[in-house]
């Protein structure tokens, strides 16, 4: 051994490499990809809500001229039906009265001469 120290050096073709960094492959689409794709959905989904919002309107419109248009046929048949319960309970009243000298059917029991209707109870 000699009294001088020799520099270490490295091998004959160098050491290996020291990975320090993660190497994470690039797997899946770019991101510009993944902006245009969410993109092209929202506006599709955009399109289609805008769509289902005209077809709710029209047929909330059409549902609405229909219950104006059948209101007269409705009225004429709560009309009709009125007068056959006003005439039963006429009949009804002739019948339950008829010993009670001096009473009159179908008098109205308010001194008015204005029409109202009479108040009934539909019990099942």
């Amino acid at each position: 051994m000699s009294a001088v120290p020799q520099q270490e050096l490295p091998r004959p073709g160098g050491f290996p490499e020291i990975r320090y960094k993660r190497y994470i492959p690039k797997v899946g689409p770019s991101g510009l990809v993944l902006f245009s794709g969410i993109t092209l959905m929202c506006s599709l989904g955009l399109y289609r809500t805008g769509q289902g919002n005209l077809e709710r309107r029209e047929l909330e419109r059409e549902k609405v001229w229909s219950r104006i248009h059948l209101v007269p046929l409705l009225q004429a048949e709560a009309d009709r039906d009125t007068h056959r319960r006003e005439v039963a309970a006429k009949e009804r009243e002739a019948e339950i009265m008829k010993d009670v000298k001096g009473w009159k059917t179908g008098d109205s029991v308010y001194n008015s001469e204005r029409y109202t209707p009479k108040t009934f109870v539909v019990v099942p």
